[in-house]
């Protein structure tokens, strides 16, 4: 049996189904998607891309981008997405790192981006535009329609995807065909999703959220995607009527709460939105389902697991939790000896399972110390697992701040802090203090320009530990988050932390 990803989704398609449209209007077929990936397999192929290579892609979102990514599962090589922001500087280190065959990187960048190839020894660097346009393009046309998809086992790699960490060295994390299976159907059926389904895909395909866990979900059913190249308040507007599920990061909730454009009528068709890889504020969720009616799915996953945990289709969707961990993933709490923890503790949230990644790429040594004993992948997350099997999320284990010698979970005193008149969100982090060990440190975003840390402080006396109290209120205009949502924390670390 070929366990190839591909294969799974060629299986699965009828190839006169629609397998995207864009805003612009252009429609492809799944006949279209088979016909493209084969030439795009054949064009890597004639660019020295054997089975087991890297193919690197620094591009624009295209649907042309998105079946790179394909073809290089078809012909059985690794894909390694690379965030479009990335520097001259960060790409070398990449390069270096998962040593490509081939780079793909967008026609205006290729002159510096290719010298940076030359020098890693990456023997092809092939350009592709957000127009589908470039070397790769042209070359692709040339290429035969007929591509035979290569054998992988359910332990192969098909994509490595570097973790965003803010410091030190990023990692680079092997993700099988078998993973990429096994979450793909549990998410898919566990979301309900069938063949008339029409997803609205407006997040970056450099991401484990847009390249794998939302597309997967379509080309697994054999429905259709509507493709936008990013998100864009209006035009998210103007496609909603057509969709039927729509997956985001809490970010594209806001901008879409802040239009008066959003109401009820206009998620007539949808069945459901997710939100997933930062967490989902109580307020944004209750304004959502008074606005539309809708309720929020919030899930739960990273790089290393796709999708760890999810809220139910149907059933209790528990507000500050992420739900039950899906098929394939068994879940536990434990705590730093890797000892489970009763129900109600908090800990460390550890997985094992079909979903979770072979380890991080030549990097032996960090994997072995990522994992337990007994096999258990120790994920950085802090959280509670309830009796009934829910788990929410207390943060992460590097952001828990020792104070005076006792424990504060940051996720605990925003929660507090988010809930006071006045505030529309807030990051708690800490910073060193020659008393405390840790100071515990806010950075708060204000809706009301007279709020001030003397009030904050005021009313969470009321609420919370004298030790959990933050030493020091900042205000910012927003909070600084990577390309997906999440806070950087780090980042406020270093602005806040007095030399």
């Amino acid at each position: 049996m070929n366990s190839n990803l591909f294969a799974l989704i060629e299986s699965r398609c009828r190839p006169e189904a629609t397998f995207l449209e864009t805003p612009a209007g252009a429609r492809w077929t799944y006949a279209d998607l088979l016909a493209t990936t084969a030439r795009y397999a054949n064009a890597l192929a004639g660019a020295g891309v054997a089975p087991g290579d890297r193919v690197a892609a620094q591009v624009e979102k295209s649907p042309e981008a998105y079946c790179v990514y394909l073809a290089t599962l078809r012909m059985g090589a690794i894909y390694v997405p690379l965030n479009t922001a990335y520097t001259p500087a960060e790409l070398e280190y990449f390069l270096g790192d998962c040593a490509p065959a081939a780079l793909l990187c967008d026609p205006a960048d290729a002159p510096r981006r290719s010298a940076l190839a030359a020098a890693a020894g990456v023997r092809a660097c092939l350009t592709l535009d957000a127009a589908g346009r470039g070397t790769f393009a042209t070359a692709a046309e040339a290429a035969p329609v007929e591509f035979e998809t290569v054998a992988r086992a359910p332990d192969d790699i098909a994509a490595i995807l570097y973790t965003s960490g803010t410091t030190g060295r990023q990692k680079g994390a092997m993700i099988t065909h078998g993973n990429l299976a096994s979450n793909g159907e549990a998410i898919a059926r566990l979301w309900g999703f069938g063949p008339g389904d029409v997803l609205l895909h407006a997040l970056p395909i450099y991401h484990t959220h847009g390249l794998f866990i939302s597309a997967h979900c379509s080309l697994l059913s054999g429905s259709a995607m509507l493709f936008t190249s990013r998100f864009a308040t209006d035009e998210v507007l103007d496609l909603l009527p057509r969709a039927t599920v729509m997956m985001g990061v809490p970010t594209f909730y806001t901008r879409l709460l802040e239009s008066p454009r959003l109401d009820a009528d206009r998620c007539r068709s949808i069945r459901l939105f997710v939100s997933g890889s930062a967490p989902l504020l109580p307020d944004t969720a209750t304004a959502f389902t008074a606005r539309t009616g809708h309720e929020i799915l919030e899930r739960y996953g990273m790089t290393e697991a796709i999708v760890i945990a999810s809220n139910p289709l149907r059933g209790e969707r528990r507000p500050g939790s992420v739900g039950h961990a899906v098929e394939g993933v068994e879940l536990r709490v434990a705590d730093a000896s890797d000892a489970p923890v009763p129900p109600g503790a908090v800990g460390g949230i550890q997985i094992r399972g079909t979903g979770v990644m072979k380890g991080y790429w030549r990097q032996p040594e960090r994997t072995a110390q990522e994992f337990t004993a007994d096999g258990w992948f120790r994920t950085g997350d802090l959280g509670v697992l309830a009796q009934d099997g829910y788990v929410s999320l207390v943060g992460r284990a590097k952001d828990l701040v020792i104070t005076g010698g006792f424990n504060v979970y940051p996720k605990e005193v925003e929660l507090a802090i988010d809930a006071l008149p006045g505030v529309t969100e807030s990051a708690v982090f800490g910073v060193p203090h020659r008393d405390y060990g840790e100071a515990v440190t806010a950075a708060v975003v204000r809706r009301d320009p007279a709020l001030d840390d003397a009030a904050i402080l005021a009313a969470l006396r009321e609420r919370l530990a004298a030790y959990k109290l933050p030493k020091r209120v900042h205000f910012v205009h927003e909070l600084p988050r990577n390309a997906m949502g999440k806070v950087l924390k780090t980042a406020l670390r270093e602005k806040f932390t007095r030399p």
